[in-house]
């Protein structure tokens, strides 16, 4: 995990769930390197459904939508749905 998520300033709001649950993307991010999952823009992306996230996390889903939006807010990931029941795909 980033040490900067915890040093610097921009990220002082961003809470401990949040910083954890990136942590995790990043875990996950490395599989898709190693499988060549690029996007057109040749961006490595991967799949994070939020009942997934929940589950590792032992949250419920209404708060790990919330941390995904506060990570999309933050700048640290970008998502696009896929459609009902499908997992998005995050950058």
């Amino acid at each position: 995990m980033p040490k900067l998520l915890f040093t610097n300033a921009y990220f002082k709001g961003l809470d401990v769930l949040a910083k954890t649950l990136y942590g995790l993307m990043l875990d996950r991010m490395s599989l898709s390197l190693k499988n060549k999952w690029f996007d057109e823009e040749q961006r490595t992306y991967i799949y994070f459904a939020q009942q997934e996230a929940a589950e590792m996390l032992d949250c419920g889903e209404d708060k790990i939508r919330i941390v995904f939006k506060n990570l999309e807010e933050y700048g640290l990931i970008e998502r696009r749905k896929q459609g009902q029941g499908k997992p998005s795909i995050i950058w």
